[in-house]
């Protein structure tokens, strides 16, 4: 099965619950179609580092291309968010024909075969790329403090460190 929003109105990462347990999701909206994927945040985290390269290299080999600026959209996620899939691989690509950034997110899947599973495809622009790794990098860096000491994340209850000798920090 394959979900394709060639046009969307949004497209955004969110998050749903306190940091430290928080779900992450991509959700994109069409018309009065949404659709929302779980995620781990590592994955927001690559595809943030991979479309910011991908958006430097596209402006680096083609000057003339138009980046639209378009206003971060800090709006939550559209309730209620129904998880269509969790993600197991992301492809990006750039699509020179219609200037869009191509992503394919596909379904987690524990069976050999991958024909199966769902896939959701959005394209965007360039300038809603780009807006969406402002969010994206706002949203990842939002998480829990890291100790200065171990790097582990802090519980608002503080955590046993490990480089304390197990001591509370």
């Amino acid at each position: 099965m394959r979900y394709i929003f060639t046009t969307p109105e949004r497209c955004v990462a969110g998050t749903i619950g306190q940091p430290g347990e928080r779900a992450f999701f991509i959700q994109a909206r069409e018309g009065a179609r949404v659709m929302s994927v779980a995620l781990e945040k590592a994955q927001v985290q690559a595809m943030v580092n991979r479309l910011e390269l991908m958006i430097a290299e596209v402006r680096k080999g083609n000057p003339l291309v138009f980046v639209e600026a378009l206003a971060v959209d800090d709006a939550p996620l559209e309730t209620p968010v129904e998880e269509e899939f969790q993600v197991g691989a992301i492809s990006l690509a750039w699509n020179e024909e219609n200037a869009l950034v191509s992503i394919e997110l596909y379904e987690l899947d524990n069976d050999e075969d991958q024909a199966q599973g769902k896939v959701l495809e959005i394209n965007i622009s360039l300038g809603m790329a780009s807006a969406f790794v402002q969010r994206s990098r706002a949203l990842v860096n939002a998480g829990r403090l890291p100790c200065p000491f171990c790097g582990i994340p802090i519980d608002p209850r503080g955590h046993l460190c490990p480089r304390a000798n197990g001591y509370r920090r």
